[in-house]
């Protein structure tokens, strides 16, 4: 028997029985459209996980110090100076506190960040208005201040706060920039935020010393020397006290997000295809109730010459178009329920050629799976028996 006319048989005998052919293929189309959609999502949520990452800046380390004793910080001239280690971009110590800041009668309780120049560099900001925190604002702790989108349309609403004074846990600082809109992720927003120069904010906290600090790393190639260098200084500084601090490769970190999302890729798509063995245990339910309704049909065609092999191509055929016609259809259902859940849900559904092209060919593997059973029990059929048959 010729593919084609295989092909022919197949699908005027689906079209004879339109409703019994879709109900079997449902297995199929809810497996593959799952697949799909829960994928998607799965993918979506490594993409935004990796960007997110990444918009911390790139090719960085990050080290904090948790301290030894009554040693719990750097000093600032101990910080900057991880900016000489060769490879080093920039390095940007800084230290984290809330505070209320207050213009008028407008107040919002934010996070006020000391740090210095590279800090603007580091973290990928750019400025709407006026200028980032200068060397020699920190040489001669100015109390200037450089607003987050977010917190600027807060205190001023739309007005330019350039120029103007703020109160931050009721100190007065001149506003000398603002930072362009850089959005937030699941890390917290980059707009809610006020920075000053790092001298300024350990008079401001009275908090001396410095407990973070990011570097970067012109390349990714230097990374990891860069962080062998860094580790050594700490633990000289410490005196080998490895527990006085800690470094974070933004790679290593990267790393560990996309091997979690891929394991939760996996593991939706291991669901949904439990949908598609459901579906394939139809496709050989159904075929089996064909080949009976049948018998006598197969025992005429054995009888003017069919062969056990046309036979079994005949039904295999078959399977394997309802399922490849199913798989058709879950696809374009996917593809629909990705859209809808990423326009209801505000999330990102992200579809890889690869997952399509795996999810089709397990349905037709599926197809071939479960219907050859049913096929090689048709084909086995004798055509006394076949004739024979009520």
């Amino acid at each position: 028997m010729k593919l084609g006319q295989g092909l022919k048989m197949a699908l005027k005998s689906i079209m004879a029985n339109k409703m019994r052919s879709f109900l079997t293929m449902l297995g199929i189309i809810i497996g593959v459209s799952s697949v799909i959609v829960l994928v998607g999502i799965g993918q979506g949520a490594s993409s935004r996980i990796e960007e997110q990452v990444r918009a911390l800046g790139t090719n960085l380390l990050t080290v904090n110090i948790l301290g030894r004793g009554d040693t719990s910080t750097l000093s600032y001239e101990q910080a900057v100076a991880f900016a000489d280690i060769e490879g080093v971009e920039y390095a940007a110590p800084y230290n984290s506190n809330s505070a209320t800041v207050k213009y008028g009668t407008n107040d919002v309780t934010v996070n006020v960040v000391g740090t210095n120049a590279d800090y603007f560099y580091l973290r990928g900001y750019g400025l709407a208005a006026g200028r980032f925190v200068a060397q020699i604002d920190l040489d001669f702790r100015q109390k200037i201040a450089v607003l987050g989108a977010a917190t600027a349309e807060e205190l001023f609403g739309f007005a330019n706060p350039v120029g103007e004074y703020v109160k931050i846990n009721g100190t007065r600082f001149k506003v000398v920039g603002l930072l362009a809109e850089k959005g937030s992720s699941a890390f917290g927003s980059y707009d809610e935020i006020v920075i000053i120069p790092l001298t300024t904010a350990e008079r401001t906290f009275r908090s001396r010393g410095v407990r973070s600090i990011y570097i970067q790393a012109a390349s990714v190639d230097r990374l990891d020397a860069i962080q062998e260098e860094a580790e050594a200084r700490l633990a000289e500084m410490f005196r080998g006290q490895e527990n006085a601090y800690r470094v974070f490769n933004q790679e290593d970190m990267l790393e560990t997000a996309s091997s979690i999302s891929d394991t939760l890729s996996l593991a939706l798509g291991g669901i949904a295809g439990i949908s598609l063995l459901v579906g394939g245990i139809g496709i050989m339910n159904i075929m089996l109730v064909s080949v009976t309704e049948r018998t006598r049909e197969i025992g005429i065609r054995k009888a003017v010459g069919a062969k056990k092999r046309d036979i079994l191509i005949q039904f295999l055929i078959e399977a394997v178009t309802i399922s490849a016609l199913g798989g058709l259809l879950g696809l374009g259902l996917g593809f629909a329920g990705g859209w809808a859940v990423s326009s209801l849900l505000r999330i990102d559904v992200v579809h890889s050629g690869d997952m399509i092209a795996l999810a089709l060919g397990f349905s037709v593997l599926i197809g071939v799976a479960f219907g050859i059973y049913p096929a090689n029990k048709a084909a086995k059929l004798k055509p006394v028996d076949a004739l024979r048959f009520e």
